[in-house]
C-alpha cells in the first residue's frame, strides 16, 4: 500500500514548526505505525535528508513512550490502544495520515513528534513511592492483601504515563496520571502511613509543573490505552481535601 504522511517537524521547542509531506509507498497492511514511520525515515536517510524523530522503546505497548496524535486523536483511531501497536491494515490505500506530537504547555517539544514529559517523572519523585529500609526482601506473606485490593491496585498501576490524558484534554490537566499513581499507593497497606504526605506532595508537585486544571470532561478515560477509570481523579479530590484537613 501508498500512503502519504503529514508530519509536524520541529528542530527545538523555541523553533517555529510546520507540517511536512511526505510519500510512502511498499507499505505492508502487518506492520505497525512506527515500523511504517521506519520506512519512511530508511528513504530519508538514502537521500540524505533529516529524519523524523520520534519516541519509541519496547513496542510492546508497555514503556508510553511512542504517544502521537494520528489524525486528532491520540494514539490513533482505535480505543486503548498505544502507537505501537497500531497497525497500518487500520489505514485505507493512498491516505493521508497526520501525525503530529502531543500539544500542552507542560510537554514542550524537543524534536518533531518527540516531547518532554519529565514533569511526570518529577510528580513521581515528590511522593510517588513507598519508604521503605533496605535490605533482603520481605516475606511475600507477611502482609496479606485481599484480592478485591490487589485488583483495584493493579488497574491503576497499569498506568504507563504516555501523557495521552493530558494531551487529549482541553485543559491539558494531568489528573487521571496523578490520581492513578497516588491511588495505587494509598490503597495498599505498604503505602497507608504516607498515604497524606503523598496526597498533599503529589498533588502539589502537579501545580507546579504548569498542567491545566481538571474539568472532569471524561475525554483523558476515552483516550488512555491502559482504560485508567476517572473515578480515580474524584478519590485523588476527596483524599487531598482529607489530607489538607489533617495537616492543620
Amino acid at each position: 500500500m501508498k500512503v502519504k504522511f503529514k508530519i509536524w517537524r520541529q528542530s527545538n521547542k523555541d523553533s517555529k514548526g510546520g507540517f511536512v509531506l511526505y510519500e510512502v509507498d511498499n507499505i505492508s497492511e502487518e506492520m505497525s505505525f512506527l515500523e511504517a514511520l521506519d520506512a519512511l525515515n530508511e528513504k530519508l536517510a538514502r537521500k540524505g535528508d533529516s529524519v523524523v524523530a520520534f519516541d519509541h522503546d519496547c513496542r510492546e505497548g508497555i514503556c508510553g513512550q511512542c504517544g502521537v496524535f494520528i489524525n486528532g486523536r491520540a494514539h490513533g483511531p482505535h480505543s486503548n490502544t498505544t502507537t505501537c501497536q497500531l497497525h497500518m491494515r487500520s489505514f485505507k490505500d493512498g491516505e493521508t495520515i497526520v501525525v503530529e506530537p502531543w500539544r500542552a504547555k507542560a510537554f514542550p517539544i524537543i524534536k518533531d513528534l518527540v516531547v518532554d514529559r519529565s514533569s511526570f517523572d518529577r510528580i513521581i519523585q515528590s511522593g510517588g513511592f513507598i519508604t521503605a529500609k533496605t535490605g533482603t526482601a520481605a516475606e511475600a506473606n507477611s502482609i496479606l492483601i485481599g484480592k478485591e485490593v490487589a485488583d483495584a491496585a493493579m488497574d491503576v498501576a497499569a498506568c504507563i504515563g504516555c501523557g495521552a490524558c493530558v494531551a487529549t484534554c482541553k485543559n491539558s490537566a494531568a489528573a487521571l496520571f496523578t490520581s492513578a499513581k497516588i491511588s495505587h499507593l494509598n490503597s495498599l497497606p505498604q503505602g497507608k502511613p504516607e498515604a497524606n504526605e503523598r496526597t498533599l506532595k503529589m498533588a502539589e508537585q502537579m501545580e507546579l509543573e504548569d498542567f491545566g486544571h481538571c474539568s472532569f470532561t471524561g475525554s483523558c478515560e476515552v483516550e488512555c490505552p491502559e482504560n485508567i477509570s476517572i473515578s480515580n481523579i474524584a478519590k485523588m479530590n476527596f483524599d487531598l481535601l482529607k489530607a489538607k484537613i489533617l495537616k492543620k
